[in-house]
């Protein structure tokens, strides 16, 4: 199979999976409508997506490291899917938070594994990582159009047709997963792309950048839907639009992303990026009028251009730890924000969701502090070119 096929199914199948972590955010206004849930109380379904998988994450990681899991891809999508679909048939808020948590472990499940195979697939190149990263961003933006479509025609009973892009994901990546292990056998072993050795020091302040992108974006797209509603006189089809717009915006940024990063290294390209997006984000809370969706979608944008490029940083930091890397670069990017959610969400109860949303604009800065002490690492040796993305008659351009 080649390259550019692997990485589009399983872009596509990163899709299906991260369509369930936009799902979350997006089903929130539902639950605020016919729950009457509180921030608070939709804070705490966040929180249920995101605590188990910001802990699972890593324990995936470590998995992998030890074994290839390529089953969990497969396996990790149904069960991302299950507890999506099965979210809004109860009105128990303890089975709501349960089925919610099961989904965020299925998605903890896939993201450290499809890394490796990512990685692998690509070949090390960090222009593949961009397009694989693609495929969930556009899930996340499919999110909030497919929730809204499915559950305001009949309501959260409808939540079950929701496990339908779980079923296509499942399927998608198994041509790749059986192409790959018949190159590692007639290989003799592994087709891992390996580099020198560990910077642990610089991985972790990688990985604390990463957490406070995570802590502005998940904060944002938890309760940016109901800051749009509450700012467009209360329309429902206004937050879902700043929904989709933010989730679209990182489509875009992921892409610009690698191809900036064709021209300068990935920390300068992530360090301008942080820095930029710190006044976009104080757009989103200030900006009055239909104007804010520009400040959503520079936000998105500048959120993901570092995004892919972080993935193989800390892959890149950690040669001899893969899983590990990119269980927390890429997992904590959509866990950990959550863990803090509720806070914003208590805030957001005793004083306004403005008050409560506007601290998220400094985290920007503190990733770009922390991405000026970062060094750029050397290319692995056994990297090869970046693949040739495909034209429109399926040839590679390069």
């Amino acid at each position: 199979m080649r390259r550019n096929a692997s990485i589009t199914l399983l872009s596509a199948g990163h899709a299906c999976v991260d369509l369930y972590q936009g799902a979350v955010a997006s089903l929130v206004p539902f639950f605020v409508a016919e729950r009457a849930y509180s921030y608070a109380a939709v804070s705490g379904i966040v929180l249920a997506a995101s605590l188990l998988s910001s802990v699972a994450q890593p324990v995936f990681g470590l998995l992998t490291d030890r074994w290839a899991m390529p089953w969990l891809l497969p396996v990790s999508t149904l069960l991302g899917g299950a507890g999506i679909a099965l979210s809004g048939v109860s009105g128990s808020y303890a089975l709501t938070l349960a089925f919610v948590a099961l989904s965020g472990v299925g998605v903890a499940a896939y993201h450290p594994e499809s890394a490796r195979v990512a990685r692998l697939a690509s070949r090390g190149s960090h222009r593949g990582m961009a397009w694989f990263s693609l495929g969930g961003n556009l899930g996340f933006a499919v999110a909030p159009l497919l929730v809204t479509a499915v559950v305001a025609t009949g309501g959260l009973r409808l939540t079950p047709l929701l496990a339908l892009p779980a079923l296509v994901g499942s399927v998608l990546c198994l041509p790749v997963l059986r192409a790959l292990e018949k190159q590692r056998q007639a290989a003799g072993g592994s087709a891992e792309v390996t580099a020198g050795e560990d910077d642990r020091a610089s991985f972790v302040k990688l990985s604390l950048a990463v957490v406070c992108r995570s802590i502005a974006f998940i904060g944002l797209s938890t309760f940016l839907a109901l800051f749009a509603k509450e700012r467009m006189g209360g329309s429902t089809a206004a937050g879902t639009a700043a929904l989709f717009v933010l989730y679209l915006g990182g489509a875009v940024g992921s892409v610009l992303g690698g191809t900036l990063a064709d021209r300068w290294d990935r920390v300068t390209v992530a360090r301008w990026s942080y820095l930029l997006t710190a006044g976009c984000v104080a757009g989103v809370v200030f900006v009055p009028g239909p104007a804010m969706y520009v400040c959503v979608a520079l936000t998105s944008a500048g959120l993901y251009v570092p995004f892919s490029l972080q993935v193989t940083l800390g892959q890149d930091y950690l040669p001899s730890r893969i899983g590990t890397a990119s269980g927390i670069t890429l997992g904590l990017t959509v866990s950990v924000g959550g863990l803090v959610s509720p806070f914003i969400g208590s805030l957001a109860d005793a004083t306004s969701l403005r008050t409560a949303l506007a601290p998220l604009a400094l985290m920007p800065v503190l990733s770009w502090l922390l991405f000026r002490t970062l060094p750029e690492p050397a290319v692995p040796e056994s990297a090869v070119p970046e693949p040739a993305v495909p034209d429109a008659a399926g040839r590679g351009s390069g």
